[in-house]
């Protein structure tokens, strides 16, 4: 596979314009017409649906269809489609070699970054029926495949992987790869390289990528980031420690390239409870295990976890979910409608 043209990405040693085109030639007129404009294999590349070609020659939708069916049954009869098996022999193995079941726009892509040539490779895809489509559905994109037990196999995982994942699930990459062949059965081992699964997750409309490289589920903000807080969180993420605000939005638009003035940011992440503030201005994940609240509901909620502690013992542990001043956590101690001191010295909660 070593011809080369500016546009292609794994070439083909045959040439699929003019493979169609030799296929088209032992039809009629109409009937090669209908093909024509149906796959978008003219100079403009242009798909028109069943209404167009129909209001073109006068005659219905469903006789267009019609036409087209038999067309495509009268090329798999000719001698030139025999002879062309042969060849197209070539981009079965190519579809071997992507992994045997691969997302339509993947598969074209790979060939071609040309349109024209793209609806000539989909053209020649129909016409050979040792080729199998599956259409978009809700789980899955346009797919094809050879081996029908193979993309079986293919898609079980997939559903399996689905319903392993929670909404806020994020995984790298190397993870939700792991977790699909957790969940494929009996396949070769030349199927389970990363670049292979890559293209099964492809094949799936409920899990994706969000712009940091992090899969999950598509239906998770986490994922699909639509509003400002959304970019906050994962601009969080990437960080890994409490960040201030400021710098938040201005990683929103270096990161993103989203316009995030600083006074909006700062709002999102006080509304949004996926993030927690734990000093001046700064901000963490609530999912890193910081307590929500105050300083002084940081101390309500430790003392009400380990019961009466020493001055010393409470200033560490709020240390370690915010970050001020050690006299800020003492003037909170002083507040006697919360808190008490006993003779040994030891705060607890006022009953």
């Amino acid at each position: 596979m070593t011809s080369k043209t500016s546009s292609s990405r794994q070439l083909l040693t045959f040439k699929p314009r003019q493979l169609a085109k030799k296929l088209l030639s032992t039809l009629s007129e109409r009937s090669r017409d209908v093909l024509t404009n149906r796959y978008g294999l003219g100079s403009q590349a242009k798909k028109l649906t069943l209404e167009s070609i129909g209001k073109k020659y006068g005659i219905t939708r469903e006789r267009v269809r019609q036409i087209e069916n038999h067309a495509l049954i009268s090329l798999r009869k000719s001698p030139v489609y025999v002879k062309a098996k042969t060849v197209l022999a070539e981009l079965e193995q190519l579809v071997h070699d992507l992994g045997g079941v691969i997302a339509e726009d993947e598969l074209l892509a790979h060939i071609s970054t040309d349109k024209g040539a793209q609806n000539h490779v989909h053209f020649l895809l129909v016409v050979d029926e040792s080729f199998k489509k599956e259409k978009e559905d809700e789980h899955f994109k346009h797919r094809w495949y050879i081996d029908e037990k193979l993309a079986g196999k293919v898609h079980d995982a997939l559903r399996r992987l689905y319903k392993s994942l929670g909404n806020d699930d994020l995984v790298s990459e190397l993870d939700i790869i792991s977790k699909f062949l957790t969940h494929v059965e009996d396949i070769a081992d030349h199927l389970k390289h990363e670049h292979v699964v890559r293209r099964y997750l492809n094949l799936s409309k409920i899990i994706g990528k969000n712009p940091l490289g992090e899969w999950g589920l598509v239906t998770s903000p986490n994922v699909r980031a639509k509003g400002m807080r959304d970019f906050a969180f994962l601009v969080l993420r990437k960080h890994g420690s409490p960040i201030h605000f400021r710098e938040v939005a201005k990683s929103i638009e270096k990161l993103f390239g989203r316009k995030a003035h600083v006074a909006t940011t700062h709002n999102e992440l006080i509304k949004d409870p996926r993030f927690v503030l734990v000093g001046r201005g700064l901000y963490a994940l609530a999912e890193w295990g910081y307590m929500s609240g105050v300083v002084k509901d940081v101390i309500r909620k430790i003392l009400e976890k380990h019961g009466p502690l020493t001055k010393e013992e409470i200033v560490d542990k709020v240390l370690k979910e915010r970050y001020v001043k050690e006299n800020t956590i003492l003037v909170n101690l002083q507040n006697l409608k919360f808190f008490r001191k006993d003779k040994d010295g030891r705060y607890s909660l006022v009953p």
